[in-house]
């Protein structure tokens, strides 16, 4: 299926269940949108590219019969996604334990990048240009230690890569106090836009500036802390990160 983008190049996009390189998640009643479906990605690839490159999901769940979102910090392990929290927080209560005999928590998570602000002639066709993915399952809580500990090093290198190696890992006692969830990979989808405005073609004439204006993360200079030992010099994986 070809869809004809505002910027005028065209491209192909995945079928459900292939996403763009044929191997993809299983598209479900949850995951296919119920508008511009041809910007929806199921590629294995393309949905771990946009996990790896956040910081920050948005967990959602139902607390006594209402919804609640919460924003936390998350990493990835192969197909498996582990999300932070505090032992006393109540999406990781209602989670439980990780077990056979626990239901888990039905969640859904979302991460977002915007990569452009999009300014059509008609305040009706303004819009953002995104990658996203949404990622439907039941979470349950890490009990395993090997496991626990693997999961925390991934949240730390979800903010860097690399960091991981290069701190104190937690303790006991700071294990104790560290609860994490873990969702699998099975119900998942990206949505991505790109391209210009799609403005309509008697619009095409109005005396208004029309385009994209990009958006990218950067990092500014690193700032060591006040009680660092001059000595003790950058890392060198801090230079990968956006400048």
């Amino acid at each position: 299926m070809e869809t004809r983008e505002a910027s005028g190049t065209t491209r192909t996009a995945g079928a459900p269940g292939t996403g763009r390189s044929g191997s993809g998640y299983l598209p479900t009643g949850r995951t296919v949108p119920t508008r511009a479906r041809q910007r929806a990605s199921y590629d294995r690839e393309v949905v771990h590219a946009i996990l790896d490159e956040g910081y920050v999901c948005h967990l959602g769940f139902l607390r006594d019969g209402a919804p609640v979102v919460l924003p936390t910090l998350y990493g990835r392990i192969g197909e498996r996604l582990y999300v932070h929290g505090s032992t006393g927080s109540r999406p990781l209560r209602a989670a439980g334990a990780d077990g056979a005999d626990e239901p888990g928590l039905p969640v859904c998570l979302t991460v977002t990048h915007v990569d452009g602000l999009v300014l059509a002639r008609s305040a009706f066709h303004h819009s953002l240009n995104y990658r996203s993915v949404v990622v439907h399952g039941t979470a349950h809580r890490v009990t395993d230690p090997g496991e626990l500990r693997a999961a925390l090093d991934a949240l730390v290198d979800q903010v860097v890569p690399g960091r991981a190696a290069d701190s104190r890992p937690a303790d006991d006692k700071e294990l104790a106090a560290t609860a994490v969830l873990r969702l699998d990979l099975v119900e998942v989808s990206a949505k991505i836009r790109e391209g210009g405005p799609n403005d309509d073609p008697e619009d095409l004439a109005l005396p208004h500036w029309a385009g994209v204006v990009p958006v990218a993360p950067r990092t500014g200079t690193p700032v060591p802390s006040a009680d660092l030992d001059p000595a003790v010099p950058p890392p060198g994986y801090l230079a990968a990160l956006p400048r």
